[in-house]
């Protein structure tokens, strides 16, 4: 067995490599940018070595920098994660060849697998069931669109090299498939620095279910279940749940066994992923294979008992597997959901900066430890005060909860998303909320589109309905009541001007263009000791109890008996006074006074927000990669402007109406912040 390993990687997979070779026994190595200087994996690991500037393609992506700090710091062997290298074949070859061991495929099954042209000739030689299409690589966007038309639409564009959604795009006529080309194969280059394109028939209502295998150097090779990975949002996986509610036994086997048979006939080692799209009658087709750790590898791993990485690290030292194929366990149901850095309600465009405050739900299962499980496990990479930098992915942190059955997994993953505090960046999580909320997902219906079907006019505040608007209120009401009273006990104020807590409030929820709405609360049997009372709103009562202390941002309790957990934000910048309540993804900002103070506040005039409809204005933080016009030009509606690069993905924005530019308010390479002004027109 080893003694040092060097992780190839950052964030969240680094940390959870390291919290397994740690249980082993074995020191780590991390490697880091000057992004990530500060960052968890660095702290984590024994060791850690400075390999280059923030842009990965100056630091992770250098294969010569990662094997000069295996040799400096003794690593015998190297553990790539997924992303950056770790599909990348010659750093493998390279790696071996000087003498150090890739804890993954041998380089020959990389190649092979990993080039997604030449992985669909392989699968249809090992009688695997393979998609429609022309898996050659295509040149020019113009010869894109004729593959296309011959095929039929709607088609997919895939960069040969491509994954986690990068160098992916689905193309419904001419237009979308010569854009589509040109999108993909900058993404590619930029990321995997492989520009070849692929074209195949897109399938329509499809689930997308992944095979995990693993395979050792003896000629074992097993396959560990089904991940079910329909739940995406242009490309990218957002839920993730094992054992799939959709397919039967007899098609886990037969995806199972054609998993296998293409290991086999690569002469496959380590862990692995063979990713199906299967239609309604469970028909099944290749996709493509993964050589490496899947993201989603948790889910696995809660329903098997087994730790990934160990695996894969005694594989790569030469043990035999420790199971067989009829040892595999199927136990309960497993769900994981990615926390992203970014905003949901302004369609998903990433949010870096500071980390002002990141506090997970309590974790009762965790990695690498396979002794606890049916509970709640966060893999993440960042910790509070840390900052998210705009030069990799969007992933804060991946949660995993672990129930009996999928109803009761589901509802830990609500439970656990109510608890967990992001403050300082947008996160995905009221969007998590929506979706696990939604009947049809409850129900286990759905398909690929799913996301875009339910949220085709983007995903806004009032896609995320509370089951008990009411409830928000009275906990508004509640935590003011409870702020009152201990204001009421503050030594030295003046005589007969004490501060009197009161029972009648009114809670002012604050809506959109000064919309708001008036609520009267009456509040009865408050005490302080045991943190409770009694919220009574129109003819509702509401038996709220909570020792949560008032500078707690998460409050936990009980309603009318029933546990809850709910996020509590007191002062914002338009009002420090504002209390924002957030519970199973909804939130309301709420202004709690007396009545008096109400029917003040409604005479108060409304400020509208300044008119910057004249601005282009940057939509997220990020890296203005190119300016399109120029003072004095012409712009007709739907032009390109500008191109803003942040979190590996290229956001184009377009003149929203016909006008001439009067000014270029940002330079090529600049550092945008949100709403930053770019172009304006005259």
């Amino acid at each position: 067995m080893f003694t040092k390993i060097l992780i190839a990687n950052r964030g969240e997979i680094a940390c959870r490599v390291i919290k397994t070779a740690r249980k082993m026994g074995i020191r780590t190595v991390a490697v880091y940018s000057d992004a990530d200087r500060d960052a968890r994996h660095v702290a984590l690991a024994d060791e850690a070595v400075h390999i280059g500037p923030a842009p990965s393609r100056e630091s992770y992506l250098l294969a010569d920098r990662i094997i000069a700090a295996c040799k400096q710091t003794g690593a015998q062997a190297v553990h790539p994660g997924y992303g950056f290298l770790s599909e990348n074949a010659e750093f493998s070859r390279r790696v071996e060849e000087e003498g150090i061991v890739f804890i993954g495929p041998k380089h020959h099954s990389i190649a092979a697998m990993g080039d997604k042209i030449e992985s669909k000739r392989l699968a249809g030689a090992a009688g695997v069931n393979c998609i429609p299409g022309v898996n050659e690589s295509i040149e020019t966007a113009a010869k894109a669109v004729e593959i296309a038309r011959s095929i039929g639409y709607p088609v997919m564009i895939k960069a040969s090299a491509g994954g986690g959604g990068k160098g992916l795009r689905v193309a419904q006529d001419d237009k979308e498939a010569f854009e589509g080309f040109t999108s993909c194969r900058n993404e590619a280059r930029n990321s995997f620095g492989d520009d070849r394109v692929f074209i195949e028939k897109f399938v329509e209502e499809p689930r997308h279910i992944e095979i995990q295998l693993i395979a050792d150097s003896q000629g074992n090779t097993l396959y560990l279940n089904e991940r079910e990975c329909s739940i995406q949002r242009r490309h990218q996986k957002v839920i993730e749940e094992a054992p799939s509610p959709f397919i039967s036994d007899a098609t886990r086997k037969a995806m199972g066994e054609q998993a296998v048979a293409l290991a086999k006939a690569v002469r496959y080692q380590s862990a692995g992923t063979v990713e199906f799209v299967v239609g309604k009658d469970q028909s099944f087709y290749f996709l493509e294979m993964n050589t490496r750790l899947q993201v989603e590898h948790p889910v696995t791993e809660c329903i098997t008992g087994l730790d990934l990485v160990e695996l894969m690290i005694r594989v790569a030292a030469g043990e035999a597997l420790p199971l067989t194929q009829a040892e595999v366990r199927r136990d309960g149901w497993a769900i994981e959901c990615r926390i992203n850095a970014e905003d949901p309600f302004r369609n998903f465009l990433p949010s870096t900066g500071r980390l002002v405050r990141f506090a997970p739900p309590v974790e009762n299962m965790f990695a690498a430890d396979t002794s606890r499980w049916h509970g709640v496990r966060v893999d993440t990479g960042v910790q509070d005060g840390g900052e998210i930098p705009m030069f990799y992915d969007s992933m804060i942190a991946k949660l995993i909860v672990h129930g009996r059955d999928r109803a009761e997994a589901i509802a830990m993953m609500r439970e656990a998303l109510n608890g967990f505090v992001i403050r300082g960046v947008s996160s995905n999580i009221p969007f998590q909320s929506a979706l696990l909320a939604h009947p049809r997902f409850a129900a286990g219906d759905f398909n690929t589109g799913f996301i875009a079907q339910n949220y085709s006019a983007g995903f806004r505040a009032e896609d995320v309905p509370h089951e008990d608007n009411d409830f928000l209120i009275a906990l508004a009401a509640f935590v003011r009541r409870k702020s009152r009273e201990r204001a009421t006990g503050l030594s030295g104020q003046r005589a007969g001007y004490q501060v009197r807590a009161g029972s009648d409030y009114t809670v002012i929820t604050l809506g959109q263009g000064g919309n708001n709405s008036y609520t009267p609360v009456h509040v009865e049997e408050f005490e302080g000791e045991t943190g409770s009372a009694t919220i009574r709103i129109r003819h509702r009562s509401f038996s709220i109890c909570s020792r949560s202390r008032l500078n707690d941002i998460c409050i936990r309790g009980s309603v009318n008996g029933v546990p809850f957990t709910a996020q509590v934000e007191r002062g914002s910048v338009r009002n420090p006074l504002v209390l924002s309540v957030q519970h199973n993804g909804c939130r309301i900002d709420a202004l709690v006074g007396s009545p008096r103070m109400a029917e003040l506040y409604q005479l108060m005039p409304y400020k509208a927000p300044p008119d910057m409809s004249r601005f282009v204005l940057s939509p997220m933080p990020g890296l203005l990669v190119d300016i399109a016009v120029q003072p004095g030009q012409k712009v007709q509606a739907g032009e390109r402007v500008a191109v803003i690069e942040a979190m590996k993905m290229e956001n184009v924005l377009f003149a929203a109406a016909d006008g001439v530019v009067g000014k270029v308010l940002a330079a090529k390479g600049e550092s945008l912040a949100v709403d930053q002004p770019i172009v304006e027109f005259v």
